[in-house]
């Protein structure tokens, strides 16, 4: 007997979370279409050489199902030398991070054992314990001891930055991975579409489909240009084109990604799902059936039903590197301060909303907003929590605190390392002789065009001021 209508038009609604103990998953992985995400291809960038040669071993024994769409090609290809070059830069950035603090804490052990000093001679008279006092915390003892911690510091950023055989530099001379990837599809690669058909797919998605919330991409709602906001629905498009071109019987898609936000995924009630809408459009549309997985959980699919031989190690580090596309998320009633921001990507489109109501309008700055560094996220999450204390925006229930300070008033250094406010000139700061400055601000004014920088400047003067005023 048919099962009721009601039951056949919403099955993609009433169906349970999937999970990789499904019966029907065997078969996705025994003949159904295998798309790879941009991020995918890209994430072979990030593997150490062992690990990307038993990952592209493995796709080789489904390279005949693999299909990438167009705009999955054209973001893998531009984005090659952007994954080195950020990674470059984050072991960099915490190559100086490091040096800074090491710095800092020398000073600030010079300065404790100067305070101590001055007491004994203030109140002790004691010059044998003066004298063995600076020969104990000599410039030149402090410096013996931080070496040994430098030198351990140094050796482990080394040995990330020597375990990796790619630099920028292999994309633009020979780069390794491109013709491998180039062999595992041959032909099997969309279409270019012309100039009216992609204009009517961004008409839909930036009109239609975005300020609904219909996945997928509705989260890159404001990514740039309206081009490089719909990246995934253009992918999502080319997937079922594709899919209504498959034998009927078989129309199956299994679509691997490391994507797993909101647009993509139903995250209510606690669980995590495949939105049910794309499984009803793709059937709709194409008479397909269609499953989402995470690099993880595909690479193990790989090796328990194909029997692809990926060493433990080497699905650790698949799970490290696609764990870096997963922000962690904060507890309810948690507080977002400068030691929790590096990796703590803030909610969707809060980094640009802060940017706009803070007036900004430089690309430096606006870029700054998109960029999933370290020092990146301080400045996003900065610029979120000052735009909400000085009320330059609303600010909505679900929005996390923030407890970040550019700058500070006061006569006492906060931190070693923050600067006095007269390393700036008199015009630009005020209360210079009175207040101290964070290095990663001062960092940040460094890096960006006069008229952002006195709107930032103007931003953390006032929140310094806002935060000495005493509270009910």
């Amino acid at each position: 007997m048919e099962d009721p209508v009601l039951l056949r038009r919403f099955h993609a609604w009433l169906q349970p979370v999937p999970s990789p103990q499904d019966t029907a998953r065997l078969a996705f992985f025994q003949d159904a279409l295998i798309v790879l995400d941009t991020n995918v291809l890209l994430s072979l960038y990030e593997y150490t050489a062992e690990s990307r040669e038993e990952v592209l071993t493995a796709l080789g024994q489904v390279s005949e199902r693999l299909w990438m769409p167009y705009q999955v090609g054209l973001e893998f290809v531009r984005g090659r030398r952007s994954v080195l070059e950020s990674r470059k830069r984050v072991l960099t950035d915490a190559s100086k991070s490091v040096n800074a603090k090491l710095t800092a804490a020398r000073k600030a052990i010079i300065e404790a054992k100067d305070t101590v000093r001055a007491q004994l001679q203030k109140y002790a008279r004691v010059p044998a314990e003066i004298d063995a006092l600076d020969q104990l915390v000599s410039e030149a003892a402090v410096d013996e001891h931080l070496s040994a911690y430098r030198d351990v510091f140094k050796a482990h950023l080394g040995m990330l930055r020597n375990g990796h055989d790619l630099t920028p530099v292999n994309v633009d001379t020979a780069d390794p991975i491109l013709p491998r990837v180039a062999d595992l599809y041959g032909d099997r690669i969309g279409h270019q579409p012309d100039d009216q058909l992609l204009q009517q797919r961004l008409d839909e998605a930036v009109a239609f489909r975005f300020p609904n919330q219909i996945p997928p991409g509705f989260a890159d709602f404001d990514k740039g240009t309206p081009l490089m906001a719909a990246g995934d629905f253009l992918i999502w498009e080319e997937v079922i084109e594709r899919a209504a071109l498959l034998p009927e019987g078989s129309r199956r898609v299994l679509f691997v990604s490391n994507d797993v936000k909101e647009d993509w995924y139903d995250i209510s009630n606690g669980k995590q799902r495949p939105w049910p809408a794309l499984l009803d459009e793709i059937h709709r549309r194409a008479g397909a059936e269609l499953r989402l997985e995470t690099p993880p959980d595909f690479y193990a699919g790989v090796g328990a039903y194909l029997d692809a031989d990926l060493a433990d190690d080497t699905y650790e580090e698949i799970r490290r590197v696609s764990a870096t596309f997963i922000p962690p998320t904060l507890e309810d009633g948690a507080v977002v301060t400068a030691r929790t921001t590096a990796q703590l990507a803030p909610p969707s489109k809060l980094p640009i909303a802060a940017y706009r109501s803070a007036g900004l309008t430089s690309p430096a700055v606006r870029s700054m907003m998109e960029s999933p560094t370290a020092a990146a996220r301080l400045v996003q999450w900065w610029l979120i929590g000052v735009t909400a204390q000085l009320q330059r925006r609303e600010v909505s229930e679900e929005e996390p605190r923030v407890d970040i300070a550019a700058a500070v008033r006061g006569s006492d250094r906060p931190v070693p390392d923050w600067e006095p406010g007269t390393v700036l000139p008199s015009g630009e700061w005020i209360h210079r002789e009175s207040s101290w400055i964070a290095p990663w601000f001062l960092d940040l004014l460094g890096a960006v065009p006069p008229a952002d920088r006195g709107i930032l400047s103007a931003l953390a003067s006032e929140q310094a001021a806002e935060s000495q005023r005493p509270t009910d």
